[in-house]
């Protein structure tokens, strides 16, 4: 994969909601339809670290950190399933102008710090990202139960078991990026949230009810460059 992306996904949360779809709709392109399971649409907000982010085939001692929080919600284009990003935080002004010019998502710069002590991840983003909407978040998680069985847990598997993830261009264009990785190792979560303005600042209203949630110790990703999908739906290199 020519302009691949190797990452490794490092304490990573999946805090789930359950959101109505007539809510989540307008905030995703008309290209992609909402992926639901029950019947609903799904929020999710997924703080983590990057580790050694560098070009495919480069030793890891050369990559970067980049700590991130995203918020992301599932859709499909022609059957095919993926995450859509609302918007992405990370800690880092030149992997979050990367991103943005290359890869076509929309980043924001943040402070994050991410803390471990005794299993129990810290977890804070403040968005400093010049004339954005403000957007901070203060939480805790932590695994709270055995590995879960993406067999015998659907809804686990429907929230996390994704190989791609769409974006538009500036240009109004529908894109997308293929992602590689192993099973996730999946835990049940518990959460506790301090402070949350995340929605808030992408219009969103806080949903009424939760979860469930989960808890990775994280995957070694590569993700491929950014592609261009034409109208017959193929993907174009550009």
């Amino acid at each position: 994969m020519a302009g691949a992306i190797a990452m490794d996904w490092r304490f990573v949360g999946f805090v789930n909601w359950p959101i109505a779809p007539n809510t989540l709709a307008p905030h995703v392109p008309d290209q992609l339809e909402l992926d639901q399971y029950d019947d609903t649409a799904w929020l999710s907000m997924v703080p983590f670290t990057n580790r050694a982010v560098r070009p495919r085939g480069l030793p890891r001692r050369l990559g970067f950190a980049l700590p991130e929080l995203n918020l992301r919600t599932y859709v499909t284009h022609d059957d095919v399933p993926g995450v859509y990003f609302l918007s992405l935080d990370a800690d880092g002004i030149l992997g979050v102008v990367g991103a943005r010019l290359f890869h076509h998502l929309p980043y924001y710069y943040a402070a994050i710090d991410l803390a471990v002590t005794d299993a129990t991840v810290a977890f804070t983003s403040q968005r400093r990202h010049p004339g954005s909407r403000p957007a901070k978040l203060q939480m805790n998680y932590r695994a709270s139960g055995s590995r879960i069985e993406s067999s015998t847990d659907p809804l686990a598997t429907f929230l996390t078991d994704r190989y791609r993830y769409y974006t538009e261009g500036q240009d109004g264009t529908l894109r997308y990026a293929d992602v590689q990785h192993g099973p996730w190792p999946l835990y049940p979560a518990t959460v506790d949230i301090a402070s949350n303005t995340l929605l808030a600042a992408n219009q969103l209203p806080m949903p009424t009810s939760a979860g469930p949630h989960f808890y990775s110790p994280g995957v070694d990703t590569i993700a491929s460059s950014s592609r261009r999908l034409s109208s017959d739906g193929t993907g174009d290199h550009d």
